[in-house]
């Protein structure tokens, strides 16, 4: 009897262990589904999950900081960006949307500066076409830079929404990572 229970035993963690391996086996394949990035995004102004510098806010000049990123996946044919206060009093702010970046290019220059004209401007939740900083009306928020890779190019015109550019890469994302920084009101 006992031999008999030992075999069940067995067997039963030998098939639990045979499904965790086929889930981790099938993470690789669905990587950006499941929150696995291969993609690396990085600012020289701020560390992720740090404070943003003020010259990149509203109290400041208002410029877009500086962004690099490395470990483009194969197949790579534009990027978009989203940048966005998810502790917004709404729920969400979107502070700039930018789409159609060419594969080749690996980084924005502070202040948006010298990008090719294949970059197209989306519009913010300020009404603009463009990068407007932080501006936070009370306490720490968190300001998130999503980088996507695609493996298209985005059929929409100059001024699209957050919800219309997420909308049309929707089934189009082959990577994705987000830059967290935090700003807080200094007066």
């Amino acid at each position: 009897m006992k031999t008999l229970l030992y075999r069940s035993l067995i067997l039963t963690i030998a098939i639990s262990l045979q499904l965790t391996l086929h889930s981790f086996d099938g993470l690789a394949a669905d990587a950006p589904s499941q929150g696995i990035s291969h993609l690396k995004m990085t600012s020289s102004a701020f560390q992720n999950n740090k404070f943003i510098p003020p010259e990149y806010t509203a109290e400041g000049k208002d410029i877009s900081p500086p962004l690099t990123w490395e470990n483009i996946p194969e197949g790579t044919r534009s990027f978009a960006l989203i940048s966005d206060d998810p502790d917004a009093a709404n729920g969400m702010w979107i502070h700039w949307v930018l789409y159609n970046i060419p594969p080749t290019l690996n980084h924005i220059e502070e202040g948006g500066k010298n990008l090719p004209s294949s970059v197209v401007l989306g519009t913010n939740s300020f009404g603009n076409l463009g990068y407007n900083g932080p501006n936070p009306p009370q306490g720490v928020h968190h300001y998130h830079f999503n980088l996507y890779a695609l493996d298209a190019t985005v059929p929409l015109e100059k001024g699209a929404t957050n919800k219309e550019l997420l909308e049309a890469i929707e089934d189009h994302i082959l990577d994705v990572v987000t830059l967290t920084g935090l700003y807080q009101k200094r007066s």
